[in-house]
């Protein structure tokens, strides 16, 4: 009687087969699959639920030597789920995306099922599926002489259905066939024959409907794998190993995904200070800053009522000591120009469509504007502001204070700006400017103390958690102009000698102002006051002394909270006599409760719309211009 290797013969080379089935290219029942002379009849496939679809064995090869088993793949943890885990991982193919549209999964066919059933390897092997904190490694087998073949080809089965993808990016640095090392032996198996009618084979490339777990599997697609974000956090979508490079590209996004048993359950009216379905909560705080520190851009700028606006404002609003934008932007002016709503436009065109205007105030000539990123608006309160008026004679409100207000999360801001008396000797008008803003400024209103018993009815910044006091303060650095100059003449400029005559760093440290408020290290030369256009200093009958007038004071409820990273001026405006001076900040913010009256997403959605057509506008001028340049060229040959 023949033997079994007699029916099975391979029209291949030795393991070339193997190579094949285990980068995903399973042989074909339509063109692969080839009735041989004198091979066994194709056997029906039995009935799933009573008797599973067994896997196809090798025959052993009679061997006088004694068998080995072959090393179990190696399990090793990844450093994490972006450096090593997805980016190496092998997507499949457009023609494997369409099998896997039409309802059928390369990874995952009836084959899988023949891991339960294989004795060899009955322990679970892992998949990717499970988790992509577990990838197996293939290693060379210690004394590969004399492997037994039997025991390979039961492990065959459960090591195809543990994931092809892994087995299609292990391989050799050539670009060759995948390692398989641990596989190499003495003994080769024997030949196999293409007739082979293991329904396992032929359902590899297909999900099978009569399956009895084809709905369990089916439906276990609709469930986002999970990654290592911490529980906190959504899982990544990527994580599968059945989807496509289609699909992927469709569900994967930087917002984390939304459990629909979470909605069902969420109540946004509710919520304590560190509940976490508060909409202002803890959790939702982690979602956008996970070390709830925020960015902050505050700056101040005398424009003397110029009508003519800067040709560009990057450099004001965007400076190139910063990498990234930052998360709120609030920019006070005194003395504006006379068209506000032109002004809030050009903020809006310089920052993009990014950000929208939360809030805008004005008190006579004194402009605020608030611009936010526009996936923040939804943590932020009403707005509240108040304004104080310091000098009642003059018709036009140029000198006062204007505040703003609301709470960001759990965390309230209150913005000032304010311009004080001028001159030289009236440090005693500025200190009364000051205690009459301080008293004056009804804030907040609407929006709840975030903690009323450390505030104080006779000091509004003491009502916040966060203040910002920045303007035109007007105190000057005193010796007079021949003294100052001396100074700015050295090279470098000694700045810490010129803040030794400063009015407002003296009187900051007798306490007679700005109590409880700090300021960065100033490095940059006087502020105020240049001729118009020119990068010299008052050159009129007046002779000025120049100054540092404009300030960015910050003083915070809970010590370390504001911590400054630059502090500067920006010299290529020259359209004032004063020089805007900004400040960047990283600002610590807690979570809150949802008992507070919120923004809603409001802002001005028609100066954000404004904004928009004048970017495009500009860039298509940009390109017509640069067109017309190129075609307007003439060659001539002499």
């Amino acid at each position: 009687m023949p033997s079994k290797s007699a029916y099975l013969r391979h029209t291949e080379a030795p393991g070339q087969l193997e190579g094949r089935m285990l980068k995903g290219q399973l042989p074909n029942t339509a063109k692969n699959l080839t009735p041989a002379p004198g091979s066994l009849p194709a056997t029906e496939p039995q009935d799933s639920e009573t008797n599973p679809m067994p896997p196809f064995s090798i025959p052993a090869k009679p061997s006088n030597q004694n068998p080995q088993l072959p090393m179990r793949p190696k399990l090793e943890r990844t450093l994490s789920l972006d450096d090593k885990g997805w980016r190496r991982r092998r997507f499949q193919g457009s023609q494997e995306d369409l099998t896997v549209q039409n309802g059928a999964s390369p990874c995952r066919g009836s084959m899988q099922d023949s891991v339960t059933q294989s004795s060899a390897c009955s322990r679970p092997l892992p998949c990717l599926s499970t988790s992509l904190q577990e990838i197996p490694k293939t290693r060379k087998a210690t004394g590969s002489e004399g492997g037994s073949p039997s025991l390979w080809s039961d492990c065959l089965p459960g090591m195809i259905s543990t994931s092809l993808d892994l087995l299609h990016r292990e391989t050799t640095p050539g670009g060759g066939s995948p390692k398989l090392a641990s596989l190499h032996s003495s003994h080769t198996p024997p030949a196999m024959d293409l007739n082979i009618a293991s329904s396992s084979l032929r359902t590899a490339n297909k999900v099978d409907p009569e399956h009895a777990d084809y709905k369990l599997r089916m439906q276990t697609r609709l469930v986002r794998a999970h990654s290592n974000l911490g529980p906190s956090r959504p899982r990544s979508p990527l994580a599968g190993d059945d989807h496509s490079i289609h699909s992927a590209r469709s569900s994967f996004s930087l917002l984390a995904p939304i459990r629909t048993k979470d909605i069902r359950s969420r109540s946004y009216l509710e919520g304590s200070l560190m509940a976490s379905g508060a909409l202002l909560g803890a959790d939702e705080l982690a979602r956008y800053f996970p070390d709830r520190n925020m960015a902050l851009f505050v700056a101040t700028w005398n424009m003397q009522g110029q009508k003519e606006l800067p040709v560009s404002l990057d450099e004001f609003l965007l400076p190139t000591e910063a990498d990234y934008t930052q998360d709120l932007y609030v920019i006070g002016v005194q003395e504006g120009c006379s068209d506000r709503r032109e002004w809030e436009t050009r903020l809006q065109e310089t920052l993009g469509p990014q950000y929208v205007l939360l809030s805008s105030a004005a008190h006579g000539v004194l402009y605020m504007s608030l611009f936010i990123r526009r996936d923040l608006i939804w943590f932020c309160s009403e707005v509240e502001y108040s304004t104080v008026t310091t000098r009642i004679v003059s018709q036009i409100k140029t000198k006062g204070a204007l505040g703003v207000s609301f709470t960001f999360f759990g965390t309230s801001f209150l913005f000032i700006t304010s311009h004080f008396t001028s001159g030289d000797g009236k440090v005693a008008e500025r200190l009364l400017d000051y205690s009459r803003t301080i008293q004056a400024l009804a804030l907040p209103r609407n929006v709840p103390d975030t903690n009323p018993y450390r505030s104080s009815a006779g000091d509004v910044t003491t009502r916040f958690d966060e203040v910002f006091w920045f303007g035109d303060f007007n105190f000057r650095l005193s010796g007079g102009r021949v003294a100052v100059e001396a100074f700015l003449k050295r090279d470098p400029v000694d700045v810490l000698a010129l803040l030794q005559h400063d009015q407002l760093t003296r009187e900051m440290k007798k306490g007679s102002i700005f109590r409880g408020f700090e300021e960065a290290e100033i490095h940059f030369l006087p502020s105020y006051k240049f001729d118009i256009g020119k990068d010299t200093y008052d050159s009129t009958s007046k002779q000025r002394t120049p100054s540092y007038t404009d300030r960015v004071l910050y003083k915070s409820r809970h010590k370390g909270d504001i911590c400054p990273m630059k502090y500067s001026s920006c010299p290529g405006i020259k359209t004032s006599d004063h020089r805007p001076v900004y400040g960047l900040f990283r600002v610590k913010v807690r979570p809150g409760r949802d008992n507070i009256p919120l923004a809603a997403g409001k802002f001005d959605r028609e100066l954000y719309l404004i904004g928009i057509k004048r970017r495009i506008s500009k860039e298509l001028q940009k390109q017509q211009t640069m067109k017309n340049q190129s075609s307007s060229a003439v060659c001539t040959v002499s």
